[in-house]
């Protein structure tokens, strides 16, 4: 499962160079399958009768508003998926759709009247907006039904997360993936196979880009070869990239013949047989194997040009876009039919000491011709319709920032964009008003533990001013900002977690930025900070399992001078919560500690 709003990436941009290379090509997005699948009258009314059964407040509250739950699933997915926006006049109203615990997030508070919220934030007139807020907290209080009464491992944006975090041994996913199928593994097990049976594939690749995605990966995986036992599989992404490199546990080969590494883009023709095996695994292989390469441009090979997904296969009509907060920046990972698009390879930067630069695909970085990426968008654009891109690069630097607004502005192209960049003194006022005037109209970076100590000791490369001019420079701009920030760096003081509350919350009381998220810091075996770790820094390393490793990236470490507690966490995330809604902000940082 990922999210439903616009299909992920890799199978679109695998598609479009597999084709340019002569191979034919067809593409399944089973997260928005199994989806659409869950969300229908049937599916409720199979949940209904479980619930009709069941002791839970929660089910039985359900229950009672059971047959409008029916009655208005499928109308609520067609119109989020904009195929009907003449229900907005209807799902605006108050009580047009029956409304569940999830409703409470319109007054967090619990004060306060949550129509009076909703047209605060939208107006009067947002007559679509309050429409979509009401129907996507619908979907996710059926979501929650759905999951307590049929499968408690599904969630919107993750299935069986639980299995693939911090997980050394495979044992928990393969003996989940020998018992009894539950609902959506059955419900993923048909829509394999009925893929395979419809395009009836020599190859299928799967992609598992986070946690929540590997189990399913693996059922996949094993209904293709139920369909059709000739058929060859293999695994990429995320997951496999930062998690598996380490892999020695055989019985993976049970599911998948081969697992590709970085890219993927000359893996995967070693794999189809139309060039050398280059960082791949197989059965009876090393870890080693995987070793050397690269995936940016180097000397001999052609430079680094921006690809052009094909989206052949996947109709962009059937996604589903969902407003999971009012706020306006956050909203726009899971709101809308954005092209995912990587402009650049690796990271600029490449030098923060918590960060995975030991991979060759962050720790090498290449940059395109400006002219060539904007060719690329506006064949992407044509092909779709759809003229809206989220750049999912490590981080966009200033010089491509700048090129990339030149080239569009130069053409007279009308797109609309937004993406990762880093906080540093070449985001200037200027530079800023180019990118919006270009199209731009989001930014996200990394302010980490929003501290100038510890931003030095982890080499970021900014600090709390040239972070807070670049947020000034995007706000004057009309560039909404997010924040992503950490917590528990090694030698952070409680003291300096407040400070960087504080720093925070007067970014968002200025207008600096709009949303932001907080993270628990966490040492990987591909970071600088495991590779020479500081001293009182002392990490682990778990043993191998008895059937060998399975996954490896997060690994436990102790440090002298001890950890935040949980408490620490749920405080800045309470805190950050009501920033994003413009409450709390006259507080003392220290206050919602103490809650």
């Amino acid at each position: 499962m990922v999210q439903v709003n616009t299909p992920y990436p890799a199978t679109p941009v695998l598609a479009g160079f597999l084709r340019e290379h002569g191979v034919e090509v067809r593409q399944e997005d089973l997260s928005l399958e199994v989806a659409l699948r869950l969300f229908t009258r049937e599916t409720v009314a199979l949940a209904l009768r479980k619930a009709a059964k069941s002791r839970s407040p929660s089910l039985r509250a359900f229950a009672e508003q059971g047959s409008r739950y029916a009655e208005s699933v499928e109308p609520v997915v067609l119109f989020l998926q904009g195929k009907a926006p003449e229900l907005a006049w209807r799902f605006s109203r108050p009580g047009a759709l029956p409304e569940g615990p999830h409703f409470a997030e319109l007054a967090p508070d619990g004060e306060g009247d949550p129509e009076e919220a909703l047209q605060e934030i939208c107006g009067l007139q947002g007559i679509e907006s309050r429409a979509k807020i009401r129907a996507s907290l619908f979907l996710d209080d059926l979501a929650s039904a759905l999951a307590e009464a049929l499968d408690p491992d599904f969630a919107f944006a993750r299935y069986a997360e639980h299995l693939a975090v911090a997980a050394p041994s495979f044992d928990p996913i393969l003996r989940r993936l020998k018992g009894k199928p539950s609902f959506v593994d059955a419900l993923v097990d048909e829509l394999a196979a009925q893929a395979v049976a419809r395009h009836r594939p020599d190859v299928v690749g799967v992609t598992a880009p986070f946690p929540g995605t590997v189990y399913g990966a693996f059922r996949i995986a094993a209904a293709a070869k139920r369909a059709d036992p000739a058929v060859r599989t293999t695994l990429g992404g995320g997951y496999v990239n930062s998690e598996l490199r380490e892999l020695t546990d055989e019985r993976v080969f049970d599911f998948f013949d081969s697992i590709t590494y970085d890219e993927g883009f000359e893996p995967l023709l070693g794999v189809l047989g139309l060039g050398p095996k280059v960082r791949t695994r197989e059965r009876g292989t090393t870890p080693d194997a995987i070793r050397g390469g690269g995936c940016a441009a180097a000397p001999g090979r052609a430079p680094y040009r921006v690809r052009v997904s094909d989206y052949t296969g996947l109709d962009l009509g059937r996604y589903i876009s969902l407003v999971e907060t009012t706020n306006p920046m956050h909203r726009l990972w899971s709101d809308g039919r954005w092209l995912k698009v990587q402009l650049a390879s690796g990271c600029y930067w490449h030098r923060c000491k918590f960060c995975d630069v030991a991979l060759d695909y962050i720790g090498r970085y290449a940059m395109p011709d400006p002219a060539q990426a904007v060719d690329a968008l506006q064949e992407m654009s044509r092909a779709t319709g759809v003229r809206a891109f989220h750049f999912t690069d490590e981080a966009i630097p200033p010089s491509l920032c700048r090129a990339l607004a030149d080239e569009l502005l130069a053409r007279g192209e009308t797109l609309v964009w937004w993406g990762n960049i880093r906080f540093d003194r070449g985001f200037s006022p200027a530079l800023a008003a180019r990118m919006a005037e270009s199209g731009c109209i989001g930014v996200t970076g990394g302010l980490e533990c929003a501290n100038d100590r510890l931003l030095k000791l982890m080499d970021k490369g900014i600090t709390c001013a040239s972070a807070r001019a670049a947020c000034e420079a995007f706000a004057d701009a009309g560039v909404l900002v997010h924040a992503y920030l950490m917590y528990d760096y090694p030698s952070e003081t409680f003291e300096e977690t407040v400070g960087a509350l504080d720093f925070v919350r007067r970014l968002f009381a200025d207008g600096c930025i709009q949303s932001a998220f907080w993270h628990r810091f966490a040492l990987t075996v591909h970071s600088p900070l495991a590779a020479r770790p500081p001293e009182g820094l002392v990490p682990g390393r778990p043993a191998a399992p008895r059937h060998g490793r399975f996954a490896l990236n997060e690994i436990p470490y102790e440090y002298a001078g001890g950890k935040a507690g949980e408490k620490t966490g749920r405080a800045l995330s309470l805190a950050t919560y009501n920033y994003m809604l413009g409450r709390g902000l006259d507080l003392p940082a220290k206050s919602w500690f103490a809650r």
